[in-house]
């Protein structure tokens, strides 16, 4: 196993940059030996093709054995499995007890990790240490702290390249590797390079690809969890060298910075290239409320954090040409491709027949972080407080002053590592606050540590108040580890030689309770009376529905978190109004799709419904057939569009044509927004 001498250590010195006051400021801890081995020199392990062997871990499985004879019958070259402690045959494969040994007899060079979340981080600490040059991890539900420590291995060694966790993998169109479950009747060889952190919305970009005679060369997820292995950079990186890719397709969303970092490579990319290839781009969840996750574990909006439209403006002045929906990528990219040298600007960058501008967009960040609500697992201030209390921290609620700071422990996003935050604004406002990442395999925090020193400078304590502010970030840090935390934030005031906590908002992993049961008595602590009814309704069979606020009079159902966010979003551009946020998740069956007909009619708002499939992994007359059904059982009294894409799409869309229901089916977006926006008017 790798050792942990490459990890930054909060003892080491930050580079010596004055605090600015003006602008948010990173601090990063690096120790010097973190330079020996950089995680950074495994980025050509992403380029795969016809060459690449690629190994199963959890190869016996129902999903890994299906999804191997599919890569098989397209041509991936699969060399075995590994079934722990196990040797044998499966599928005419050698199985392998250990990847260890499976590295040592059949050289793979890339790894797919089909076992559930709760052991994801252990397959791929495997897979590091039998140094597998690369490895996909497609599992949801991995939990965050699992996720941290595999990312502070990862940084220790120079080897092994991480694609995910939570995403549909990497697939290589012209070479035919497929590491990953993506939907193999959309793809076809071609030159468009494709980074996406939404699974079914780079489905739609790369079925809008195929029909615009372009096809693929390298197709890259991101995933949807808040601390990927590979990100947007990375990307473009291995877009830029390669000679098969003669066009790039971004594809973002709502939550973290890896758009902003993103748009920053595009920027200095064309500055120092004569002719660049062109970039075209999206944002998900411009329209979604903020601090609300949206189906991905990631697709939430932290203090601090750029909000989507804020990443959209910066990707358009970057030159990237913007659109609000995937089917406009194929004719648009096409048309820049066959324009060899034009040059793009901001002010241009944009595609389609967009009905409303940005600006016009009804999104806010609300004045205080105390209004957040990003998980569902969020507990009562006063509980936070008392976890506080039970640490020894002084604890004084309700009152208030305007000398107050605002801690918060959360993670940071780009360096893959646990963050604190320090500002003297509730609201985190960049021009006050400043962000420390640190390593996760950090043991405390002392009075002399760099952490604290810079926190009270930052914060304008005297040097008396170190040890107080180091016991408090200490508690922090020990209630984070101790409950598998997601953020903990603090309202505290110093005065007279004391802190005092004033307020506390505390939020914790679900993915730790959902699939691992770890954390039970934290979640014991979820009153889901509280919560909105169809919310918890929808929680229990494993839908993602999120009521919104206005006048909304469409009910939208769609497959995928990334799918959904962009559905309201376009039906917003387009002038609807939408009732809801739903997703059924991967795959839509006439189960989910009834009880979701079933939820959304709760809403005495909705109007019409509109319903936005994409039938990768499911195909598209297996879903209108479950659409039919459920209407039916359910005596639906409003109309429904229904707009279908991917396997089997023009008998799908028969079978709604032809059923005799108030059923509309589409095949463009446009077409089909503008009629479920009619309808709803009615």
């Amino acid at each position: 196993m790798p050792t942990m001498t490459g990890l930054c250590s909060l003892t080491a010195r930050a580079q010596r940059t004055p605090l600015l006051r003006g602008s948010t400021k990173q601090i990063k801890l690096f120790s010097s030996s973190s330079r020996h081995r950089d995680y950074a020199d495994t980025l050509p392990n992403l380029k795969i093709g016809a060459h690449t062997r690629v190994l199963f871990q959890g190869f016996t499985g129902r999903q890994a054995t299906a999804n191997v004879k599919e890569s098989l019958a397209w041509g991936t070259k699969i060399v075995g499995g590994v079934k722990p402690g196990v040797e044998g045959e499966h599928l005419g494969l050698p199985v392998f007890p250990s990847v260890k040994a499976a590295q040592e007899r059949a050289k793979p060079d890339a790894s797919a990790i089909y076992v559930p979340g709760n052991q994801t981080a252990k397959a791929i600490e495997e897979a590091i240490e039998a140094e597998i040059p690369l490895v996909v991890a497609v599992a949801e539900h991995v939990p965050l702290h699992d996720i941290l420590r595999v990312h502070s291995i990862l940084k220790t060694q120079s080897k092994t390249r991480l694609v995910g966790a939570n995403c549909p993998g990497i697939i290589s169109a012209i070479g035919k590797c497929r590491i990953g479950f993506q939907p193999l009747p959309c793809f076809a060889p071609g030159s468009i390079g494709i980074v996406a952190k939404s699974g079914t919305l780079s489905y739609e970009t790369v079925a809008s690809t195929t029909r615009a005679g372009l096809g693929q060369s390298l197709c890259i997820s991101m995933g949807g969890d808040p601390l990927a292995g590979t990100n947007f950079v990375d990307a473009l990186k291995i877009f830029e060298q390669d000679s098969d890719t003669e066009g790039i397709i971004l594809v973002g969303e709502l939550g973290g910075t890896a758009e902003m970092e993103a748009a920053d490579w595009i920027t200095e990319y064309r500055r120092r290239t004569a002719n660049p290839k062109p970039i075209m781009a999206l944002i998900g969840g411009l329209t979604a409320p903020y601090g609300r996750i949206m189906g991905h574990a990631g697709a939430w909006t932290a203090p601090g954090d750029p909000l989507p439209e804020e990443k959209y403006k910066a990707l358009e002045r970057a030159g990237a040409v913007m659109v609000h929906h995937p089917e406009k990528f194929g004719e648009g990219m096409k048309t820049l491709v066959s324009q060899s040298g034009i040059k793009r600007t901001g002010s241009s960058g944009s595609l389609g027949n967009q009905k409303r501008g940005l600006h016009t967009l009804r999104r806010v960040r609300p004045g205080s972080h105390q209004k957040i609500q990003a998980r569902t697992l969020y507990i009562k201030q006063f509980q936070a407080l008392d976890m506080l209390k039970e640490k020894g921290v002084h604890v004084n609620q309700g009152t208030e002053s305007g000398s107050e700071f605002y801690l918060s422990l959360t993670i940071d996003r780009t360096g893959l590592s646990p963050t604190l935050i320090v500002s003297t604004s509730a609201g985190f406002e960049p021009s006050s606050t400043i962000r420390l990442p640190f390593a996760y395999t950090t043991g405390s925090f002392d009075a002399e540590s760099h952490v604290i020193t810079t926190t009270a400078t930052n914060l304008r304590l005297p040097e008396s108040a170190h040890e107080k502010l180091a016991k408090l970030i200490q508690v922090l840090w020990q209630i984070y580890k101790e409950k598998e935390a997601f953020t903990l934030e603090v309202r505290a005031h110093y005065d007279a030689g004391s802190i005092e906590v004033r307020g506390a908002h505390f939020g914790f992993d679900d993915a730790a309770y959902r699939s691992s049961g770890r954390q039970a008595e934290v979640h014991q602590l979820r009153n889901v009376s509280e919560e909105v009814p169809e919310e918890i309704e929808a929680e229990k069979d494993g839908i993602v529905y999120v009521k919104l606020e206005g006048e909304g009079s469409i009910g939208t159902l769609v497959n995928g978190a990334g799918l959904a966010m962009n559905t309201v979003d376009a039906l917003a551009l387009h002038g609807g109004h939408c009732a809801n946020f739903l997703d059924t998740g991967g795959k839509a069956t006439s189960e989910t799709v009834r009880t979701s007909f079933r939820i959304i009619t709760s809403d005495p708002r909705v109007k019409a419904i509109f319903v936005n499939i994409f039938g990768g992994l499911t195909r598209c007359d297996m879903i209108a057939e479950g659409i039919i059904l459920a209407f039916k059982d359910l005596n639906l009294q409003v109309p429904v569009v229904v707009r279908l894409r991917g396997t089997n799409e023009e008998l799908g869309q028969k079978m709604i044509a032809e059923s005799g229901l108030p059923l509309h089916a589409f095949d463009s977006f446009e077409d089909a927004a503008q009629k479920a926006i009619s309808l709803a008017a009615k």
